[in-house]
């Protein structure tokens, strides 16, 4: 479905992804792990073309479209959910979603609110009122309405409590046997949030990745998991 061979990606004149290949298929959750500063954002920022990048192909179902636009890309259904959430906070819930709808998407604000009762029940709050918890539901559900096909996730689960996040991953993992024909790929520092979503999982290490395998692999590869992720068993972490 969605195809990424050789990016490199640069900030100015300093390098900050180096030969990037990955694939993503119809339907499938992909776990990008790495430390702080490893290039994860970079990367889905230019995969929505918000970097500077070059890219030996780019595609999404066999078509090029490694030179379309940041809103091109956007129609064609490669959709990031930032790290800053971008709730607007003068509006409602309900207008953050509204704004947010695309003509011909399949998610409406009736899934919205099944997907995240919360935000049901928060809809005539302003998002400046939301926990930040909250803020994060109304961050998916709005990517959610501009009707991905390939949704970015970017630290979803950062600062939350515990119940929060299994909200949001029983969320994630209940829009994946909806038949939303959506792939997701989701970087987040809670190793254990991307191992029980994702299939199969990238690590980046300073703009590089140096790690393809199941989810079952790393969980199981504890030398991994403490090269590149500072996972430390022996600790009981």
């Amino acid at each position: 479905m969605l195809t990424v061979r050789h990016l490199d990606a640069h900030y100015g004149k300093s390098r900050a992804l180096s030969d990037i290949s990955l694939d993503l298929a119809e339907g499938e959750i992909v776990g990008l792990l790495g430390r702080n500063g490893a290039g994860k954002t970079t990367l889905l920022r230019s995969l929505v073309g918000l970097v500077q990048r070059q890219v030996g192909s780019l595609t999404l179902d066999g078509v090029d479209i490694s030179g379309w636009s940041v809103d091109r890309l956007s129609r064609a259904g490669i959709v990031l959910v930032p790290d800053y959430r971008g709730v607007i906070g003068a509006l409602t819930v309900e207008q953050n979603l509204q704004i947010a709808e695309r003509r011909g998407s399949s998610f409406s604000l009736h899934d919205a609110y099944v997907l995240f009762p919360r935000l049901k029940q928060r809809r005539a709050s302003s998002g400046a009122a939301l926990s930040g918890g909250e803020q994060q539901m109304l961050a998916i559900a709005r990517g959610m309405m501009c009707g991905p096909r390939v949704l970015l996730l970017d630290e979803p689960t950062e600062g939350l409590a515990p119940v929060i996040i299994q909200e949001i991953v029983d969320a994630l993992t209940k829009l994946q046997m909806e038949g939303h024909r959506l792939s997701i790929v989701i970087v987040d520092q809670n190793i254990d949030v991307c191992l029980n979503l994702a299939g199969r999982q990238y690590i980046l290490e300073l703009g590089r990745i140096v790690y393809e395998g199941t989810s079952a692999e790393l969980a199981a590869d504890h030398d991994i998991q403490q090269r590149f992720l500072g996972v430390d068993h022996g600790s009981g972490h």
